[in-house]
């Protein structure tokens, strides 16, 4: 009689969670991630690499230390900040090199933008919490401060928003706002005013035809229309944000970084109403290690992909170790609608996104003194990007009964050349990841040649069969046994990108002991 084998398909999707034992893991969520690193979820399921990064321009801005802007104009357009002799200059460039645009009174802290469109003419407003801000005006490209013959109660603004064609600038434990259409004009006759909340404001976001104002402890929404019923009120006392360059909304959701991980801001079915997650909650021990040895932080939405990235960052921190988390939101609102991942190996202080009819651009910066365009090519600047998966540990029906594995048939969709490295573990001992793995390494790889055919020569133990990188079907032949086991994939190298869909095990139950 023939041996009768069974399946265990794997679908991959939940991306990484790391508050449950592994055990649970692999009971509650099958295909979830104990690590997933530099591996991004799919909206469509599955987990892909991500894209690498590249130098947006052939040389570094003038000066030393951190960049302290990187900003998206428009498609291969940047505009950036660095630090040079003692105080911030700006630059703009468009791959080639860097024209000089302004220069500020002093050294400045990290730059925050809002662009408007008053009177047709497209501007950046900056504002780095220690000199006046300044106006990069889009259609001639002149770059001009204000001074306190605007007004004095700007001179250290920290951050800046659009609000009911006010301009709100966060200065101090105030909100200071211009008169309606002018940036420029704070003349309390004419519409303009100032809002004291209480203590100093970490940030400012538009949210929900509301401006959400955090301080550290608190948050509060102005509403109204006008200086003449323009009201503050509190939504969290006690909890608020501790980084403003991670305030960012995605997906119809405002996340930002709190004392306790990432939280999340969502609007409820009562008008003005909001409520608050921890969004982090699924990766409690990978944030709390991201909160540590951290000098400051940085945020960047990828919006075709639904993602929010948030950079920890540290200037003595080597770029190949610099750490990151990833989120994937979903269609659903609220903190259930969210996967997460790791990013290692990209060091990022400042950072900027934006769609221009059908193409996006995101560039980051740190102390290197480049600005490098993300979400593009399949390197780091040259250099291998490493992603990981690994699985929970699964019991597969019952975790008293020992199961012999005999065939993992993984799916994965190729968008070229294909080198990812397969291996199980068996047995987790409650600390480590089994010290019985088998395959040792099993290698998925493809290449533009006639596709290998099952049985062929190519496959052999531990070797994928199927070939072609139009393929995406690989049998691995395992031989291994274990009571749970957890699978792992690795890829180290300068390939194209490529998603892990599924895996199906095929295996054998023995005695139960």
């Amino acid at each position: 009689m023939a041996i009768q084998y069974q399946t265990f398909p794997i679908e991959f999707r939940g991306g990484l969670i790391s508050n449950l034992s592994p055990l649970q893991q692999g009971v509650n969520a099958v295909g979830s991630a104990a690590v997933l690193q530099n591996l991004e979820p799919s909206t469509s399921g599955g987990y892909s690499k991500i894209k690498g990064f590249a130098k947006f321009s052939n040389s570094a801005l003038p000066g030393s230390g951190d960049v302290l802007l990187s900003k998206v104009l428009g498609p291969g357009f940047v505009l950036a900040a660095r630090a040079d002799g003692g105080v911030t200059k700006y630059y703009e460039s468009q791959g080639s090199g860097w024209t000089l645009k302004g220069t500020a009174a002093s050294l400045g802290q990290r730059v925050r933008f809002v662009d408007i469109v008053f009177g047709g003419k497209k501007k950046t407003i900056l504002v780095d919490g220690v000199n006046f801000p300044a106006i990069y005006n889009d259609t001639d490209n002149t770059f001009t401060f204000l001074s306190s013959s605007n007004s004095a109660d700007i001179a250290t603004a920290s951050d800046v928003e659009n609000f009911k064609n006010h301009i709100f600038y966060a200065s101090d434990d105030k909100v200071v706002f211009s008169v309606p259409f002018d940036e420029t004009n704070f003349s309390t006759s004419s519409g303009a005013g100032v809002i004291n909340v209480g203590s100093n404001v970490e940030g400012l976001k538009v949210f929900r035809d509301q401006l959400i104002i955090f301080t550290k402890s608190s948050i509060f929404k102005l509403v109204g229309n006008s200086e003449a019923d323009f009201q503050l009120a509190p939504i969290a006392l006690g909890i608020g944000c501790i980084a403003k360059e991670t305030i960012q909304e995605v997906g119809g959701d405002v996340m930002y970084l709190s004392s306790d991980g990432i939280r999340l801001l969502s609007a409820t079915d009562r008008i003005g109403d909001f409520a608050l997650a921890v969004a982090s909650a699924p990766i409690k021990k990978d944030a709390e290690t991201f909160l540590k040895g951290a000098s400051s932080f940085s945020s960047v939405v990828v919006r075709e992909k639904a993602q929010y990235r948030v950079f920890a960052y540290n200037a003595s921190t080597p770029s190949d170790v610099s750490s990151g988390l990833l989120a994937t939101k979903f269609s659903a609102q609220g903190a259930d609608s969210i996967a997460w991942a790791t990013l290692v190996g990209m060091k990022v202080n400042v950072s900027d996104s934006l769609i221009t009819g059908n193409s996006e651009t995101v560039v980051f910066a740190n102390d290197s003194g480049y600005v490098y365009k993300m979400e593009f090519g399949s390197s780091f600047d040259s250099e291998n990007i490493r992603c990981v998966y690994e699985s929970p540990y699964m019991p597969i029906q019952d975790p008293q009964v020992r199961k012999t594995f005999y065939r993992v048939t993984t799916y994965v969709e190729p968008t070229a050349t294909l080198n990812l490295d397969m291996n199980m573990s068996y047995d987790f001992d409650g600390q480590t990841r089994g010290t019985t793995i088998d395959p040792p390494t099993a290698t998925l790889q493809s290449s533009s040649g006639t596709a290998a055919l099952y049985g062929a020569p190519t496959s052999v133990y531990s070797v994928s069969t199927y070939g072609s990188f139009a393929d995406r079907v690989y049998e691995t032949f395992t031989l291994g046994s274990g009571k749970t086991v957890s699978l792992k994939y690795e890829d180290n190298s300068t390939n194209p990108t490529f998603k892990l869909d599924t895996a199906v095990l095929e295996f054998r139950t023995n005695e139960r002991q």
